[in-house]
């Protein structure tokens, strides 16, 4: 078997292809393209295959919750592990997916109390941050 061939190709293939088209709704195309195009080397290939399969093919897939609860959820986790970059892609995913300002301010509130103030201070300055950029989009009032 090559690098290239993989046990249970068309299962992951499946996967793979519900997994760009919800990553798509929810992230935008623009950083989509942008995460692809950052993972085009032989060698970052199946991490973007993995994240897109496991992540947006198999979890955010499922039903039991809605788009914009998932989103939530996560803003919550990346903001306890202090990840600023995926936190603001996935700020703007949850108004993408009909998260309120007010919303995304009660979820980084609920994170803060759990997971401790200097974290919620850090994701709070990268959570403000992306809402002026979305307002000044027109994707948020102002």
């Amino acid at each position: 078997m090559s690098n290239t061939e993989r046990p249970n190709e068309a299962a992951h293939k499946e996967l793979y292809d519900a997994g760009i088209q919800v990553r798509r709704k929810v992230m935008g195309d623009a950083y989509v393209d942008n995460q692809l195009k950052q993972g085009v080397s032989e060698f970052m290939r199946p991490l973007q295959e993995l994240a897109t399969e496991a992540a947006w093919g198999t979890i955010w897939t499922r039903p039991g919750l809605e788009l914009k609860q998932r989103s939530l959820i996560v803003i919550a986790l990346l903001a306890s592990q202090g990840k600023e970059a995926e936190l603001t892609g996935h700020i703007r995913g949850a108004v993408n997916n009909g998260a309120s300002e007010i919303e995304i301010r009660e979820t980084l509130l609920q994170a803060a109390t759990y997971c401790g103030i200097p974290t919620g201070m850090l994701s709070f300055r990268v959570a403000d941050k992306a809402i002026q950029q979305l307002k000044e989009e027109g994707k948020l009032p102002k």
